[in-house]
């Protein structure tokens, strides 16, 4: 992979995983373009450090709030942040469990999977505009929020279903705060991200060769900087109900990938 592939890949994916438009999904389309596929082992490890470095981002942009929620852990006390803190762990259990038992067949959604990305785009733009037509109310995260919206986050795990696009949306058609959903849905998913890379690591997944070092870090920053921009951008239009545009984008970019899968 060359660095000009691994700052493009990395852009897509730090713009993507904020913006409801499936970082997964674009990755794998992008990969097909540009014939990424002569690194088939680092393929995925390359796409666990660019969700790494969005995950850091994520941390960064909310590192306000983290702090209060270690605060509020660490005072044993029972609180917003306490709660907030239980509704993450409670999300993260659908999607854990789903990735911890499914590990095999997922891997195989993410080869040459163009058809599949393109229907489950349309898929997304179905709930973005589902969620911009919702009313506007101002409720808190309850757990049983967190386990429904949990269950979105494990569907998410299909390439071409934004993460970020169905844990909102779920999120703000459950009534709960746009500003707080859009929240909510960025720091959820950070331990999940974390924890799997921690488990790629130990059980010697993890695999890349020494040529590939460099462009895994051009491909680092390049995520984490775009995903600072694209994380307080997607706040600012959740905020506004302004989501439909990416509804048309989405079915716009499955429309072309079933075309292509169907003709190529």
């Amino acid at each position: 992979m060359s660095f000009l592939e691994a700052i493009v890949l990395g852009i897509i994916q730090g713009l993507t995983e904020f913006l409801p438009v499936s970082s997964s999904g674009h990755l794998e389309l992008v990969k097909k373009i540009l014939g990424a596929h002569s690194i088939p082992e680092g393929s995925m490890t390359f796409t666990v450090v660019l969700h790494f470095a969005t995950a850091l981002s994520t941390l960064v942009i909310f590192r306000k709030e983290v702090l209060e929620i270690f605060k509020g852990l660490f005072q044993f006390r029972w609180n917003y942040e306490t709660k907030f803190s239980l509704s993450i762990v409670i999300s993260m259990i659908p999607a854990a469990f789903v990735g911890y038992y499914f590990e095999k067949e997922l891997s195989a959604l993410f080869d040459d999977q163009t058809l599949l990305v393109g229907m489950m785009l349309f898929v997304t733009a179905l709930l973005l505009l589902l969620a911009d037509k919702a009313k506007d109310t101002k409720k808190n995260v309850s757990f049983v929020h967190a386990a429904l919206i949990g269950v979105s986050q494990a569907i998410a795990i299909l390439p071409g279903i934004s993460r970020s696009g169905a844990t909102i949306s779920t999120s703000v058609l459950l009534g709960i705060d746009r500003t707080k959903a859009a929240r909510f849905s960025f720091l959820m998913v950070v331990p999940l991200i974390v924890g799997k890379m921690l488990k790629d690591v130990t059980d010697d997944t993890f695999l890349f060769s020494s040529s590939e070092l460099l462009p895994l870090i051009v491909g680092f920053f390049a995520a984490f900087i775009s995903g600072l921009l694209a994380c307080k951008w997607m706040i600012a239009l959740v905020k506004r109900s302004k989501l439909t545009s990416f509804a048309i984008y989405c079915a716009s970019i499955g429309l072309i990938a079933v075309i292509y899968a169907l003709t190529v």
